[in-house]
């Protein structure tokens, strides 16, 4: 959707249609819902600074995306993050908000939701960040490549890569 964002209720609007996605999307790559809050916050106030700045029509959400992303390896390179990782809460699909969960979602047992996020956890962040964005948020190959800053071939590899280890673990093979 391209906003030209430079009116405060076309800030609320922006702010209202994203920021759920921008919080999943935080939570999922952070695995810590207080670390995922801060840095939606943190990305929502650069939205909030670039609108004043940019006169072009933009399509927000690509852009919202792009600085999530790159904040949330901001986040984890930083000194304290080894740290403060090893005292993660375990991650809980149900805190997340969103849509309703499907019939499938809803018949998993709990034993086979830990897998699933398990596994995800022992990807790469590289591999985390091009599932969520292709298998999660439905990008094209080429858009996770611009996002990322990789060759569509690169973004494929990780996916592949990603897909292949959960697939794996998901059989129960290691």
């Amino acid at each position: 959707m391209k906003v030209a964002a430079n009116e405060p209720a076309e800030y609320d609007a922006l702010y209202r249609l994203h920021h759920e996605r921008v919080l999943r999307l935080c939570h999922l790559l952070l695995s810590d819902p207080d670390e995922a809050h801060d840095v939606t916050q943190e990305v929502f106030i650069k939205l909030f600074q670039a609108r004043k700045t940019e006169e072009r029509a933009m399509v927000w959400a690509a852009w919202l995306t792009r600085v999530a992303v790159n904040a949330c390896r901001d986040r984890r390179r930083s000194g304290w993050w080894k740290w403060w990782r090893e005292r993660h809460a375990e991650f809980i699909e149900a805190d997340l908000p969103g849509t309703a969960l499907t019939p499938e979602q809803a018949a998993l047992s709990d034993e086979r939701r830990r897998t699933i996020w398990q596994s995800f956890r022992e990807l790469s962040a590289r591999q985390q960040e091009v599932f969520v964005l292709r298998q999660l948020e439905g990008w094209s190959t080429e858009e996770v490549a611009s996002t990322l800053g990789l060759s569509p071939g690169s973004i494929k590899r990780h996916l592949y890569r990603a897909v292949h280890h959960m697939r794996k673990k998901l059989r129960g093979r290691q």
